[in-house]
């Protein structure tokens, strides 16, 4: 099984905020973990491990925690990049 690239993942973000506008970011990062599947939770779960070098939560919440991160980050990139 391939990795998920950022830009599927973001893309795939997008998607499900665009189905469910009335949830916060949180959520939808939940969604999008449910969705991937238990391999890629893990896969996901790995990657916040080694940026963060260390896990604060089970691997649900990690992986959670990296997609928000990543979309979060690229957000804020983007939002840098019109000033």
């Amino acid at each position: 099984m391939d990795r998920v690239t950022v830009d599927e993942l973001v893309v795939e973000f997008a998607l499900v905020r665009l189905d469910h506008p009335g949830l916060d970011l949180e959520e939808i990062a939940a969604m999008v973990v449910r969705r991937a599947g238990p391999d890629r939770t893990l896969e996901f779960a790995a990657r916040n491990l080694a940026t963060r070098d260390e896990l604060r939560g089970g691997a649900f919440e990690s992986a959670v925690e990296y997609v928000l991160r990543t979309v979060l980050t690229l957000r804020d990139e983007a939002d840098r990049e019109w000033m």
